[in-house]
């Protein structure tokens, strides 16, 4: 009796998302058929389906641990979901989803698991969220047929992450600040902070390079030049938002 009482108040109570992943629910088409890659929790599938925003989730982890904590999550919260134990896409087909979320881990990381799936994306929206190495990570999406099609920013815990919306096709080269701090952001309130918390690291990466013993004069300047060209930019943001 009293674990029903528990188990019906927890399923009774509103799953809320910290930030980060309420910035990429937001951005989940309505009725997709989603898959998390990377689902710790699964709170992002489990609050979609709770919404009814999402027709079916599957919900994928390399390690058997999160995954557990994804069943009680979905056990809490009376929703359906379909949990898998595997690397990245490996054990996810084609045609089992048509929106995919890979969030919460480094643009290395999703740039494998990007190169390692058996996917053409024809129809598939991808929703990325790198923790670091974002310009790696949109450099490696434009010189392999993928298109960013829109940008979000989020502050979560004082980090601004980026949220990147992509689907198959070609696009222009990235330019240096493009790359650092993503295209289409102008209008976002985040961008100047973004961008010069971007140039800060460039300036102070390049700074420790010199105090090496055979400094790398040309990694040195380019990324004195990559700071540059997000300053820049900055400037040209701050004067078009009149701050």
């Amino acid at each position: 009796m009293r674990f029903a009482f528990l188990w019906r108040l927890m399923n009774e109570r509103e799953l809320r998302l910290q930030p980060r992943l309420q910035c990429i629910a937001d951005c989940v088409p309505g009725g997709a058929r989603l898959a998390d890659v990377g689902t710790d929790h699964g709170y992002l599938p489990v609050y979609l389906l709770r919404q009814g925003r999402i027709r079916s989730a599957i919900a994928s982890d390399i390690n058997a641990a999160p995954l557990a904590h994804a069943r009680r999550t979905a056990a809490a919260y009376g929703v359906t979901l379909d949990l898998r134990l595997c690397a990245g896409l490996d054990g996810i087909g084609a045609d089992e989803a048509d929106t995919v979320v890979i969030a919460g881990m480094g643009g290395e990381t999703i740039v494998t698991i990007l190169q390692n799936a058996a996917w053409d994306w024809q129809g598939v929206t991808l929703l990325l969220q790198p923790m670091t190495k974002a310009e790696l990570l949109r450099r490696w999406l434009v010189g392999h047929g993928l298109r960013i099609t829109a940008e979000r920013l989020v502050r979560d815990k004082g980090t601004i992450y980026a949220v990147l919306r992509v689907e198959q096709g070609q696009s222009a080269p990235l330019t240096r600040a493009e790359a650092w701090c993503g295209a289409g952001l102008g209008q976002d309130p985040l961008y100047g902070d973004y961008a010069r918390d971007r140039a800060d690291k460039l300036t102070r990466a390049a700074a420790g390079l010199r105090q090496a013993k055979t400094p790398d004069d040309a990694l040195i300047a380019s990324l004195e030049g990559d700071a540059q060209a997000l300053r820049e930019t900055v400037k040209e943001w701050e004067h078009a938002n009149g701050t």
